[in-house]
C-alpha cells in the first residue's frame, strides 16, 4: 500500500505532485486546502482523508478538525495544526499535521510525527515537499519528496524572519507616494516581489502582515 501524505495546498495542487501521487491507494491531507476545487480535484486522485486548516473556511465546514482513521492496521491522527493535538494519543502510530510549511518527520513516546511540509505555493525560501508511505507486509516506509529543484525559479525572497520588516517598509514607502521602482530600490528587494506585496495589500483593506504573509506565493 502506498500513502501520499501532503498539506498546505493553498489552492494549487502542482502537476509534479498531482503525478507523483496518482500511484498512491489513499491521500491524506493535512489541512490548508483552501478552495473547494482543490479539495475536490484530490478527492477525484484517490480515496482521500482531510482535516480542517485556517485557511479553509465555509465551503470546509463538512472537513472535520481532527481525524481518526486505520490503514493496513496503522492508527493514524490527523490535525492541522500540532498546537492543537488532543491529549490522549493511545493507540495512535502516527500523528499527520502541517501548517507551519514544514518538513518533519521525528518520534516521540512510540509515536511518529509526520509534517509533510507544503506542497502548494512556495513560500519564503522553504522547499516544496510531500511525503509517500509505502506499507507492505506490516513494515512501513517513508519518503520524502523535495520537488524545489524542478521548479521554475521565481521571485527570491528574503530569509522568514525577515520578511515582516520588510512589507511593513514597502508599505510604509507606498503611503509616501514612492514609485514602484523607488520601493524595490530602497528595500534592496525585486521589482515582482514588490509588486506582490502591494496587490496584496491594496486588494485586501484593513489586513495586517500576517494576512499578507499567508496570501503570499
Amino acid at each position: 500500500m502506498k500513502i501520499a501524505i501532503i498539506s498546505d495546498t493553498h489552492s494549487l495542487l502542482r502537476p509534479e505532485v498531482e503525478n507523483k501521487i496518482r500511484d498512491c491507494d489513499y491521500i491524506l491531507h493535512g489541512g490548508d486546502i483552501a478552495s473547494k476545487e482543490t479539495f475536490e480535484k484530490i478527492s477525484s486522485i484517490a480515496p482521500a482523508y482531510f482535516v480542517r486548516g485556517n485557511a479553509d473556511k465555509e465551503w470546509a465546514e463538512d472537513i472535520p478538525v481532527e481525524l481518526e482513521i486505520e490503514l493496513e492496521g496503522y492508527r493514524f491522527y490527523m490535525v492541522h495544526n500540532i498546537k492543537h493535538i488532543r491529549e490522549d494519543l493511545s493507540g495512535i502510530d502516527f500523528v499527520v499535521y502541517g501548517h507551519s510549511h514544514k518538513y518533519e518527520n521525528r518520534e516521540k513516546d512510540g509515536i511518529r510525527y509526520l509534517n509533510p511540509g507544503s506542497c502548494g505555493p512556495r513560500r519564503f525560501t522553504q522547499p516544496v515537499t510531500f511525503m509517500i508511505m509505502t506499507i507492505d507486509n506490516g513494515l512501513y516506509s517513508i519518503e520524502k519528496v523535495d520537488i524545489s529543484p524542478i521548479l521554475k525559479k521565481g521571485t527570491r525572497y528574503p530569509p522568514e524572519k525577515e520578511m515582516d520588516k520588510l512589507i511593513k517598509s514597502i508599505i510604509k514607502d507606498m503611503e509616501s507616494d514612492r514609485s514602484i521602482d523607488e520601493i524595490s530600490k530602497r528595500n534592496q528587494v525585486e521589482k515582482k516581489l514588490t509588486e506582490e506585496i502591494l496587490q496584496i495589500y491594496t486588494t485586501h483593506p484593513g489586513i495586517d502582515v500576517s494576512g499578507i504573509l499567508d496570501r503570499m506565493k
